[in-house]
Parts: structure tokens; sequence; C-alpha cells
């Protein structure tokens, strides 16, 4: 996982065809990375790598090719021992433009920083996440010139959904093209398709939202509702009109920042909104559920009247399918960053949620509470929900994002879904930091 966070985004995805990845190894210092490959041929290398002039690990030297794993990690330390005394000259790859991108040096004055930035910036608690981000924002290129001002001040979780996809896309292995901006992931290869990215965020105004206590059902409809506003502007660009965009699959990918922790329970309204019916479970004599569909028609809240069923709307036929993933917060950079090694080590992390029961006859998903540290493996598709388009134009291959939860409209109004043997629902994360010889627990 630490190689992954470092390296992952130098390692191009046709790699994988040539020779297979069996061991990482660093120096003390992290100056120079080695990873340990098995080629097709049966024999073993090691490929070095050192950052580049712009702070990311790139490919600088590697050993011959050997019988064995032990023999290649021997020449590894020989070769790294050249680099090393000529490190200086080895990490000039050409083709550096720039200065090295950095997330964290304020460029506005502390009272325009956004609160969450500065926590994250600041704060011993999400000294993982920052450790992890820090390692990522060396590859990320900021196509329209304003990524680190909006993540820093207006844009935080915005800004911070769209780095999510960044590194969602980088573990499935896809190629983005840095130079298109318009929408916010373009994606070369053997199957090429787009994604934009869209929030909901806090109301400005308009009527109170209906208590879910008092009132669920209308809470219900006015959670849906929420997402009807992005996805709907995002319709109205009509990306599919642009020549790299046209004649291949297009996803939104959607996240609600509505309101603290609203990305928790908002999951369930998103599929009334796209699919236009709500469901109900019966529980029969045999201790099955029959599932029945009933069409939700139009949403209300306060004077806001918005039909459902997004995906049967004109011109939705050219959005293949729609993402969401409620995890997709600081809690799950953070998580990964622990288990990446990054962090104060008097950090502790409790996660405690809910997951998928894959038992037919369940009506209610399993908790979880599990301590986070290095014997996990915590994937940026872990949580991920994919919501197929069933008039789509251009389907999106369920293998594009192999390790999600895939969810699609059957004729009957029903909605079947496949997920993994492990999908959370909705968690959170609890952060305790002990107290040091040096310095207060927080």
């Amino acid at each position: 996982m630490r190689f992954d966070a470092l390296a992952s985004y130098a390692r191009h995805p046709a790699a994988r065809l040539l020779a297979t990845e069996i061991g990482w190894l660093a120096d003390d210092l992290e100056r120079t990375l080695a990873v340990v490959l098995l080629d097709t041929d049966g024999e073993y290398s090691c490929a070095i790598l050192a950052r580049d002039l712009k702070e990311r690990y790139r490919w600088v030297a590697q050993t011959d090719y050997l019988s064995t794993p032990e023999a290649a990690c021997a020449a590894a330390e020989h070769t790294v021992s050249d680099v090393l005394t000529e490190l200086d000259e080895r990490r000039v790859q050409g083709g550096e433009v720039g200065i090295a991108v950095d997330f964290f040096s304020p460029v506005r004055g502390r009272s325009k920083l956004n609160p969450a930035f500065i926590h994250l910036a600041e704060s011993r608690g999400y000294s993982p996440a920052r450790g992890l981000v820090e390692a990522m924002m060396r590859w990320h290129h900021d196509a329209d010139g304003n990524f680190v001002e909006q993540f820093q001040t207006t844009g935080f979780d915005a800004r911070l959904w769209e780095l999510y996809l960044f590194a969602l896309l980088n573990e499935a292995e896809h190629i983005v093209d840095p130079t298109i901006d318009i929408p916010d992931f373009v994606v070369s290869g053997p199957v090429p398709f787009s994604i934009e990215a869209t929030t909901i965020n806090p109301s400005q105004g308009g009527a109170a939202p209906p208590s879910p206590e008092d009132s669920p059902d209308a809470y219900r409809d006015y959670l849906a509702i929420r997402y009807a506003g992005p996805l709907l502007k995002k319709l109205d660009e009509q990306y599919w009109g642009l020549p790299h965009v046209a004649g291949r699959p297009l996803a939104f990918a959607i996240q609600d920042f509505h309101e603290p922790m609203s990305m928790t329970w908002t999951r369930s309204a998103l599929p009334i909104y796209l699919y236009g019916f709500r469901h109900q479970a019966i529980r029969q004599d045999d201790g099955s559920l029959d599932v029945r569909p009933e069409p939700a028609g139009v949403l209300l809240w306060g004077s806001k009247q918005v039909s459902s069923g997004f995906f049967a709307l004109e011109g939705a036929e050219h959005v293949s399918a729609v993402l969401f993933n409620n995890s997709a917060t600081i809690s799950k950079f953070n998580r990964i960053g622990q288990q990446a090694g990054f962090g104060d080590p008097d950090v502790i992390q409790i996660q405690e949620g809910v997951r998928v029961d894959h038992d037919p006859r369940a009506s209610e998903p399993i908790p979880f509470v599990r301590r986070i540290g290095h014997d996990e493996d915590e994937s940026w598709v872990e949580g991920l929900d994919v919501y197929h388009n069933p008039r789509a134009l251009h389907p999106l291959d369920p293998d594009t994002f192999s390790g999600a939860a895939h969810h699609r409209l059957e004729d009957d109004g029903t909605v079947t879904s496949t997920s993994p043997a492990w999908q959370p629902l909705a968690s959170l994360t609890r952060i305790v930091v002990t107290q040091s010889a040096t310095t207060p627990p927080e």
C-alpha cells in the first residue's frame, strides 16, 4: 500500500502485461524505491525509482535479469548505491515543466482558508491523510489552473471529491488525459470513457428540510430532490457533443456535502431520483422478501417539484451511469493513509458502520467495527456504487470498476444489485490521538 501511495502514478497499465510485481523495497530515507519484477520469461529484476524535479517517483535504473528474486534484490542494493552517488543527475528526467505541486502552502490569508482545509493541514489526527495527499499531489495535473486555491478555500469538498476520483481511476489502471479539463476526467485506452464530477452543496436559503423523525417519507423525497439540481445542471452541459466524448461512455460522479455527515444517510435516496421508483419489501411466510416497486412520480419539498426518473429524461440517454461513494470523504484518505504508514504514530482510528448482507432474505445490513492499522488493505473502489442507465446509448462496462457495487433497473421496476463480498453502506471513523512524551492528546 505504501509503494502504491508513493509511486503507483508512475505505473503504466501496460506494465502488468510484461511483468508481475512480487515485492517492494525502499532505502531508509525513501530517496529510492525498488520494485521486484517477474517477467514473462521467468526472470527476475528490480526497477529503481527516485523523485524527479517535481518530486514524483519515476524510473531511474534497472538491474540485470536474474534467476531468483533474492539475486535481483542483491543486485538492487548495488544499483541503488550507484544511483545515490549521483542522485542529483539521475533524478532529472527531462520534460519536468513548472514547479512541484503543493496543495498545502497557503495561497490566501488564514481568514480565507476553509476550516476543513486548516484541519487537514494542521491536525495530528488527520496527519495520515495529509501524508497521503502530499504523495498524490505530486502527480495531480491542475488542468483548469485553480485546483489548489479552491482546495484551500471555497471548494474544499468538491476538490476532495475530484482527488478521490483521480485516485480511483489510477487504482483501476485507467489512463487519464491530463491536457483535457472538460469533462473532468477523459480516459484513453482500449475502452475510453469520461467522468464529470459534481457535488451537492449546502442550501442557500429556501424552505427548511422536513424532519426525518416526524415525516420520513417527506424527508426521503427532500433528499432525492437534492440530487436533481447538480445532475440536471450537468445534463444541460451536453458533454456528449464534444469530439473527445462523443460515441463513448460518459458517467456523472456525484457526492453529497449539503450537511455535515450527510453522505452517510442519503445513499438510499439517489436511486429513487435516478430510476423513478420506491421499493417496499414485504416479508413472506417462508421468510423470503417480496420487493414491490412503486413509481415515485413527482417529488415535493416546499415550493420545489421535481419529477423522479433522471435516466428517463430527454438527453439522459447520453449518460451511461452515475457514480456515488458515501465513504469517499477525508476519513477514507485518513484510513488509507494510516494503512500505508503515513502520519503520527499516536493516531488511533476506529471505523464503525454497516455493510451489505448478501443473504437474500436479509432486510437489515450487518454492523461492523474495526480498528484501522497496517493489516488492512482498503481500496479506493471500496464503497463505490455504480448506477447504470437502462437507456444508455453507450453503456459503461462493469469491469471499468470491477470492485464496485453495480445497480440496474429491471423492466418490472425492481433494481438488481451486485456487490463485492465486503461492501460498506455507511460508516463513521472515530479518531483518537494518544498522549506521547512531547505532545498533549487530542
